[in-house]
């Protein structure tokens, strides 16, 4: 951009030097003079060739210079050196502004052939009223181009930006290279601004907006295709928010009814799994009842093991020695038999003696809270017979005292001495009855329901 900048600021000195010369002339007509007019017109002839040649570079200018004839400086007036010295300077300028143009195409790779018409146009000769045409001229062709080229694009003159159609033809070539310039950095700002509103890279530009050419094609090509890559930028944002924003309203509205139809199939899952599950338990319930109901109308195989001995104790003890009897169904069916308390010992001694019966052998003694009254069980057993039975018996709970069974069984000692001391029932005739777990300042009996520790810390 620097180097166009360049070229408009000698083409406008330029200009303003052929305006000069011109009026020198015209002066110089005016004052009828003819020698100078003679020896101006060589001068004049030399330069339409000089500005109708854009690719010579400054020797061809010296050479045109070393051909124009020479006029004596006695024939020459004032002016006409000036005009002279002014086209030479002219000249001079315009050749310097094409070589650097020219060199700095070359630099860029582009081809010499792109320059644009406004730069290979002939200087006026006819003064700035000739030059102001053919630059409205040249501006008006740039014109006319970029809409071919638009139209050919398939897009709307409308969409043309307003620093494309606002240079009037007569404004000259410094405004309209001006309002050009302005329009691509304008362009290239608001694709910047663009791209990092969207997120996208920088190295996303296209190679026609890096390279900047110097015709108005080039320009207005760029232009275009800039406004149409933000227009497509911005429709496809507006595009996506608004089907991200429908997505949202749609996922809520979607989520809100999923996460009530979870909760509802969740409420009837766990009441079909609760029905499911009291309906089982009923119906374990009653299977159990019905099994209980079975298992007690079938007699227990031990059943007439607990009638044998019923009847021996009956026939040989009394009718009313038993308070009760029955097959015991948590025990593996074992016969159990209920003394009365007064009737304990005598029962036992009973079971060990008899030649029916037979139970030499004490397996299990232990008592039981049971807070209204406590109860000690025995578990005897017979080797004779290989058969097995259990006496219980139900003692006061406020003075828990009962018969020992060491002077039978030898094997009672230390099960009757741990029932005293967890439970603290007393066996009397016990040889040796004291605490075998705790000591015997130890406060409470830790068995019992009731039972509250003396010392917290214990």
């Amino acid at each position: 951009m620097s180097g166009e900048k360049d070229l408009e600021q000698l083409k406008k000195e330029a200009v303003a030097k052929a305006k000069a010369a011109a009026a020198a002339k015209r002066a110089a007509k005016a004052a009828g003079t003819a020698e100078p007019r003679q020896a101006a017109e060589p001068k004049q002839a030399t330069e339409p060739k000089q500005a109708a040649e854009p690719k010579q570079e400054a020797k061809p200018v010296e050479l045109v210079k070393a051909d124009e004839p020479v006029v004596p400086p006695a024939e020459a007036g004032a002016p006409v050196n000036d005009a002279d010295d002014l086209a030479k300077k002219k000249a001079a300028a315009v050749a310097k502004a094409k070589a650097a143009a020219a060199a700095k195409r070359k630099a860029m790779g582009e081809a010499p052939a792109e320059e644009t018409p406004a730069e290979t146009a002939p200087e006026a000769d006819g003064g700035a009223d000739d030059l102001a045409k053919k630059k409205a001229a040249a501006v008006a062709k740039a014109k006319a181009a970029a809409a071919a080229k638009r139209k050919a694009m398939g897009e709307a003159p409308a969409e043309e930006t307003p620093a494309e159609t606002a240079p009037e033809a007569g404004g000259g070539a410094d405004d309209l290279a001006k309002k050009k310039a302005a329009a691509v950095a304008k362009a290239k700002a608001a694709a910047a601004a663009k791209r990092k509103a969207l997120g996208e890279a920088p190295a996303e530009e296209t190679a026609s907006e890096a390279t900047s050419g110097g015709d108005a094609d080039d320009l207005a090509k760029k232009k275009a295709a800039a406004v149409a890559k933000a227009k497509a930028a911005a429709a496809a944002k507006a595009k996506a928010k608004a089907a991200g924003a429908g997505d949202a309203v749609a996922i809520a509205a979607g989520g809100d009814d999923e996460k009530e139809k979870a909760i509802a199939a969740a409420k009837a899952k766990a009441k079909a799994a609760a029905a499911a599950k009291a309906k089982a338990a009923a119906g374990g319930k009653a299977g159990s009842a019905a099994t209980a109901e079975a298992t007690d109308a079938k007699p227990s195989a031990n059943q007439p093991y607990l009638d044998k001995y019923v009847k021996v104790i009956e026939e040989n003890l009394g009718s009313d020695v038993l308070e009760d009897s029955y097959i015991n169904k948590l025990s593996k069916d074992v016969p159990t038999l209920v003394a009365k308390r007064d009737t304990y010992y005598k029962i036992a001694q009973f079971l060990k003696y008899n030649e029916l019966l037979g139970f030499d052998y004490l397996s299990e003694l232990h008592g039981t809270d049971y807070e209204t009254y406590m109860e000690v069980y025995v578990h005897f057993y017979s080797y004779k017979n290989r058969q097995s039975v259990a006496l219980k018996v139900k003692i006061d709970r406020g003075e828990p005292r009962l018969e020992s069974l060491v002077p039978l069984w030898a094997g009672a000692d230390w099960p009757e001495c741990e029932a005293y001391d967890l439970l603290g029932i007393k066996f009397t005739g016990h040889p040796d009855l004291r605490r075998i777990f705790l000591g015997e300042d130890w406060v409470g009996y830790p068995l019992r329901k009731d039972y509250q520790p003396y010392d917290v810390e214990v």
